[in-house]
């Protein structure tokens, strides 16, 4: 109003408002153009037709600019009370290529954000304002795993900062503050107490800025605090960005997003150069299972890997089983650098991933290691969950031998708690790490699950790792879509099943299971039944099927996935000789009494998150038996920074023992890049491979692994 009349444009006090004295001191009237442009409908159809849509506080219709990770975008105009999760799911076609859902940005610079939490929070006015955020214009950003909210405050906040008339004060100075707080954060220079500045100055803006603008100004810095607090401690205390936005904070995005810190670019380039040697061991400083992460890893660094932009990610996890089996085949390994001998002790509880990690790297400092394992074999699920065709016992016993080789001492078939007691242990040794992971199968909890023939997932999978004979007759119902799922499926598979079915309560694509996973289950015959969820397992003392019902989807639950509930009157069996749960699995630890250790309320060991102590002094844990079932990469970081801490604590500096460094040749000039998709890999062809244990994927050719490694964009280039 003030540029129309020709003066500065900056806000008036209130009162008088706009409609009480407005331009040239005459009642005015403002509203935006989708106000009024709802006028000549009401007018034409009357105002009860637009009272009965939308809720009872917020009448009508509303529109959104939908923007963002979304796979339609653009101009919507829904009923008011439709959900987050109907807008972003069946109006926008869900986030794009498949990635989590994290967060919503309503109100445009001035509103706050919303999360997987609030997918079925209804779309209103009332709503919105009680989460913290506001409609606004109608402005819609949707954000996946690939934002991260540090970073998006700070992009409000450089809007709004620009965007002050600098009035007032806490508008004009406040804003500014934030910002200069926020960048700082952004390239890791944040410091302890910055997070609380933060609240303190948007709630001050808040509070007594003079116009809409400043008072506002803080919704995307109190809302991101307020969701995401963690993503700030870790920017500040950590100095990484889980999200690989922030560039000051990382070499390349898909070593950022690995999380035991392999040099992904590096090693990648050797083996472009020809040097898969040296691919291997750059690998092995930072991890000593490449071949076995080759074959079994998540790769989570694919997820992040840019040249998906373009076509695909680089086969990032591919490559490092190429260069470890082309050791393995060329040559034996070479011996890695130990210390001198340290006169320190520690014990190690469980020679899974993360136990055999951690013992690794003390053992390179010099300490005495000894790994106490109960089963008759070390490797914990690497051993007894995951099968010969996915995972070949040479392959893990080798790279077991070469943690050996460092002096790790691993005593198999010895039980803590049955053979030697805890309190002896730490007598023993001057540390202990707690690695024992969730060994223990969940039960489905349905009536009939006692009948023989109901075998639990990860329980089915050890006897047969072991070599124990299991019947499991022609027909074969499995239950689950994780890895311990489909693992068992394929075993029954090649153990002699005549059909194997999996059953799922949700959608294939929601199936946790690796893609590749699935794949190769459906080419091998394998039969999917989606939106089924077993109720019974019937029979007479031994299972003979499985009583189902139909499922559907309506909401959305906590983790942002739709919420699965029954169809009434939909039952039907699935006759079976065997059912196979694979429904999750916990951990126990019979060996420490509860009273003296703090657990969480899943049964977890707790620790502190920086020092991965225990309540118990000189008691560390990691892998599983903290997070609950996780993956074989995240036991490994584990095991590999409780290896630092437990160094700290005996008196060292937390530095670990690597190796020699590897010479990395450097990026090549600038060069065109063209669009291929990924070179394939070689594998058994579905007949040959379903009734054997033979290893399915058989690796790259070498000249494919060259052709692969080439097609990375060298993201560590700086410059």
């Amino acid at each position: 109003m003030a540029s129309v009349e020709g003066k500065r444009g900056e806000p008036r006090q209130k009162p008088p408002f706009p409609f009480e004295s407005g331009i040239f001191g005459k009642p005015t009237i403002i509203n935006n153009v989708e106000t009024f442009a709802n006028v000549p409908i009401i007018l034409l159809k009357g105002a009860e037709w637009f009272a009965s849509i939308g809720t009872e506080k917020s009448k009508g219709t509303k529109v959104f600019a939908l923007a963002g990770a979304v796979e339609n975008t653009g101009i919507v105009e829904v009923p008011m009370g439709i959900t987050l999760g109907e807008i972003i799911y069946d109006i926008a076609g869900g986030v794009r290529k498949g990635k989590p859902f994290k967060a919503a940005q309503t109100g445009g610079p001035s509103g706050g954000c919303l999360t997987a939490e609030h997918l079925n929070t209804p779309i209103d006015y009332d709503s919105l304002v009680h989460l913290g955020t506001i409609m606004g214009s109608g402005g819609l950003i949707v954000m996946n795993t690939d934002s991260c909210m540090v970073d998006v405050a700070r992009f409000f906040m450089d809007f709004v900062q620009d965007e002050s008339c600098g009035k007032c004060v806490p508008c004009r100075i406040g804003t500014k503050r934030m910002l200069e707080i926020l960048e700082r954060i952004t390239k890791g220079q944040g410091k302890p107490g910055d997070v609380e500045l933060l609240e303190e100055l948007a709630v001050t803006c808040k509070e007594t800025a003079t116009c809409g603008l400043g008072q506002t100004a803080g919704n995307p810095v109190l809302s991101t605090i307020r969701y995401f607090r963690h993503e700030y401690e870790e920017h500040i205390n950590d100095k990484h960005c889980s999200a690989s936005v922030c560039a000051d904070l990382f070499k390349a995005p898909c070593q950022n997003a690995c999380p035991a810190g392999v040099d992904i670019p590096g090693y990648v380039a050797l083996i472009a150069a020809g040097r898969p040697r040296d691919a291997y061991y750059l690998v092995r400083r930072e991890n000593p299972f490449p071949a076995i992460c080759g074959r079994v890893c998540t790769h989570p660094c694919e997820s992040k890997c840019r040249r998906a932009q373009l076509d695909e990610p680089v086969a990032i996890c591919d490559l490092k089983r190429y260069a470890a089996d082309y050791v393995f085949q060329n040559e034996e390994p070479r011996l890695d650098l130990v210390f001198p001998k340290k006169p320190q002790s520690v014990g190690v509880i469980g020679a899974g991933p993360s136990g055999l990690t951690c013992a690794y790297y003390l053992a390179r400092l010099g300490y005495s290691v000894t790994v106490y394992e109960s089963l008759p074999v070390p490797g914990g699920m690497l051993a007894s969950g995951i099968p010969e065709y996915r995972l070949p016992k040479s392959i893990l016993q080798k790279e077991i031998r070469m943690i050996e080789q460092v002096g790790v001492k691993i005593l198999t078939s010895t039980e803590v708690g049955r053979d030697v007691t805890f309190d002896e242990l730490r007598r023993t040794h001057d540390a202990i790490y707690i690695a024992t992971g969730t060994q223990f199968p969940n039960k489905a909890n349905l009536p009939g699950e006692d009948k023989a023939g109901v075998y639990h997932g990860l329980s089915f999978l050890r006897e047969v790792n072991l070599g124990n004979r299991v019947d499991i007759g022609k027909r074969v119902v499995v239950i689950g879509g994780g890895s311990t799922a489909f693992d068992a499926a394929r075993t029954a598979l090649r153990l002699g099943a005549e059909k194997v079915t999996i059953l799922y309560r949700r959608l294939i694509d929601d199936m946790p299971a690796d893609k590749r996973e699935i794949e190769e289950a459906i080419e091998e015959g394998i039969e999917i039944r989606q939106l089924v969820s077993p109720v019974e397992f019937i029979g007479n003392g031994h299972v003979q099927g499985v009583r189902c019902v139909r499922m559907t989807l309506r909401g959305f639950d906590s983790s942002g996935r739709r919420k699965p509930q029954p169809v009434e009157g939909e039952e039907f069996v699935i006759e079976a000789d065997t059912v196979i749960p694979a429904i999750s699995q916990h951990s126990d630890l019979p060996f420490i009494d509860k009273s003296e250790v703090r657990t969480t309320r899943w049964g977890t060991l707790e620790t502190d998150p920086r020092t991965m102590m225990t309540s118990m002094e000189g008691v560390f844990a990691g892998g599983d038996v903290v997070r609950g079932p996780d993956v074989v990469i995240t036991a490994i970081a584990d095991g590999k920074k409780a290896a630092q801490n437990i160094d700290k604590f005996l008196g060292g500096t937390g530095e670990l023992n690597k190796g020699e460094p590897i010479e990395i040749p450097a990026p090549s000039e600038e060069k065109e890049v063209a669009e291929h998709e990924r070179f394939p890999m070689r594998s058994l062809d579905p007949e040959a491979r379903k009734r054997n244990f033979r290893e399915v994927v058989v690796g790259f050719h070498k000249l494919n692994a060259i052709a692969e490694a080439m097609r990375c964009l060298r993201c560590d280039r700086r410059g």
